[in-house]
């Protein structure tokens, strides 16, 4: 056994056995001879019960590497990681999963969690975390895509891969990320093809003949710009209908599309203020006056006063939409339609940023690039004026050139 300076020791050991069975270890003669045996490494650490534990790592060819990993496992415990040198993915995952339970929302986590235990860790578990290489990462990818799995569902096991290995670069656990650069561009999101006012007036009519608690509800969506999440997190006491403003504070959610949580928005700038207009008022109005009168309460609520399901609203939303033969849309569309009718009526793409909380302007303008067409055909043809207007006054000032001024000496003999 040799030691050095630092905590820990270093030793040659082998799997022989006596007579009785039972393993020589460190004390088998033959550890003489150089090629017997492997090296193996022992450090003492303490615990929270006071007592000093003692962690073993095996199996190395040599002493360097052995004295290497100790050395390695001794820097990790003081800059507060675990570098065991025979830990795995899925031991770091589920570590690592661990770690961000109490960081991360409650719907988030439980993506993360999903991803982990159901695609990560079944993938790549056992390996040794620095033997996994981008390589394995690249050939998972393409396993996934040939048998036809979603590429959407493939970019965020992805991600979260990425993620959880990013965090042991900045944690000096690895020298790299293997899952950067990701083997496969982010997909591209569907072009929006959201309802024209026409449409969401008929939504909306039907909607007050079948089911008028959930009208007011998709009325609050569509004239605020609101998310799923927000209006159905919506308190009575963020709600000053004499002041004709409602404050997003919180937003609703299913973890595990089971349990229902308050959460913080979905950004910082997600957490404002949004004007109401007349008609999102009186929808207010009804909504509060027919749901339990509980001073913080919920303004939706179902029949038994509790807070609508998310997955119940997404239903009756589509039921309501079959009925009354509309195109297929998203309740996150209406967030898009909200923004489409004022972009049709000229306001500003900044004020748009503002009402719908966008974290930045450039956020705004991204998804709402490609306009519509009655405001994409309103400005070339407002270039079109412009440059007509243009070559006018460039032709009227040809035209002044032209024409022989008029000589006073002639004028004045006249």
């Amino acid at each position: 056994m040799r030691t050095s300076g630092r905590p820990g020791r270093v030793y040659r050991r082998c799997g022989c056995r006596d007579a009785t069975r039972r393993q020589l270890g460190a004390k088998c003669p033959r550890l003489a001879e150089e090629k017997h045996g492997t090296w193996t490494f022992a450090v003492d650490i303490p615990s929270l019960n006071s007592r000093r534990r003692t962690i073993r790592r095996g199996g190395f060819e040599d002493e360097w590497h052995a004295e290497t990993a100790l050395r390695r496992f001794l820097e990790g415990r003081q800059l507060g990681f675990d570098a065991d040198p025979h830990e795995t993915v899925a031991t770091y995952l589920t570590k690592w999963l661990k770690g961000m339970e109490f960081l991360l929302k409650p719907t988030t986590y439980a993506r993360y969690r999903t991803y982990v235990l159901c695609e990560l860790i079944p993938v790549f578990g056992k390996m040794r975390l620095e033997e996994l290489a981008h390589d394995h990462i690249a050939a998972y990818t393409h396993q996934q895509l040939e048998v036809g799995r979603g590429r959407q569902a493939v970019y965020h096991c992805l991600a979260t891969l990425s993620s959880a290995l990013g965090s042991a670069v900045r944690t000096h656990r690895l020298p790299f990320n293997a899952a950067q650069p990701l083997p496969m561009r982010r997909p591209q999101a569907a072009e929006r093809a959201p309802w024209t006012a026409e449409q969401a007036v008929t939504f909306l009519a039907h909607c007050r003949d079948v089911d008028p608690a959930f009208a007011d509800l998709f009325e609050v969506i569509i004239g605020t710009g609101l998310r799923k999440g927000e209006a159905l997190g919506l308190q009575r006491p963020c709600v000053r209908l004499d002041d004709r403003v409602m404050y997003i504070r919180h937003t609703l959610s299913a973890v595990d599309n089971h349990e229902l949580v308050l959460t913080a928005p979905k950004t910082k700038k997600s957490r404002n203020w949004v004007p109401l207009s007349e008609r999102v008022a009186a929808a207010l109005q009804r909504a509060m006056d027919r749901s339990t009168a509980t001073v913080n309460g919920h303004v939706f609520q179902d029949t038994d006063g509790k807070p609508l399901h998310p997955a119940a609203v997404r239903r009756r939303f589509h039921e309501l939409r079959e009925q009354a033969a509309l195109p297929h849309v998203t309740i996150h569309d209406l967030r898009h339609l909200a923004a489409t009718l004022a972009l049709e009526g000229n306001v500003p793409m900044a004020v748009i940023s503002k009402t719908l909380r966008h974290s930045t302007l450039s956020t705004t303008a991204n998804i709402y690039s490609h306009l519509t067409w009655d405001v994409a055909m309103a400005a070339v043809h407002t270039i079109e004026t412009r440059l007509h207007l243009a070559e006018s006054r460039a032709h009227c000032g040809a035209d002044a050139l032209a024409s022989p001024l008029p000589n006073p000496l002639f004028s004045h003999a006249a």
